[in-house]
């Protein structure tokens, strides 16, 4: 019984030392605040790119609708600079989304993906679509 209750400690502290580190890796923009190359919209197995037309002021827009979204911040970026890049972390526990916005003329490119894992099981996918549909008129 001793070792069992042992093996649980165990196991329950390499779990606390996986979430901490979750919660806080630091998040270092110039890994993050990039926008890779796309001519339209992906669907990837971590995220999506979206690309929205015909929105001369939209990375302003977008801006006050993301900042609007829970457990939502910015990390890098301006809309003067044209590209922002915000962390958006899961209510459970606590996991990093990246989602960088890029203004070019009258088009906005939104990259969204996940940190950690192969899947984010379409919520990246959800949460963009929920701002795109918020910024259109």
């Amino acid at each position: 019984m001793g070792k069992l209750r042992v093996a649980l400690w165990v196991v329950l502290a390499v779990v606390a030392v996986l979430l901490g580190y979750v919660r806080l890796a630091p998040s270092d923009p110039e890994t993050w605040h990039v926008m890779p190359q796309t001519s339209g919209d992906k669907d990837f197995g971590n995220g999506v790119i979206r690309v929205v037309s015909g929105a001369p002021d939209g990375l302003e827009r977008l801006d006050g609708i993301v900042m609007q979204s829970p457990r939502t911040t910015r990390l890098a970026g301006s809309t003067g600079a044209g590209m922002l890049t915000y962390v958006t972390r899961s209510a459970l526990f606590g996991f990093p989304d990246y989602t960088t916005v890029q203004q070019d003329a009258e088009t906005v490119t939104i990259y969204a993906r996940a940190r950690f894992g192969r899947s984010d099981m379409g919520v990246n996918r959800d949460r963009v679509q929920g701002w795109i549909d918020a910024l259109q008129p």
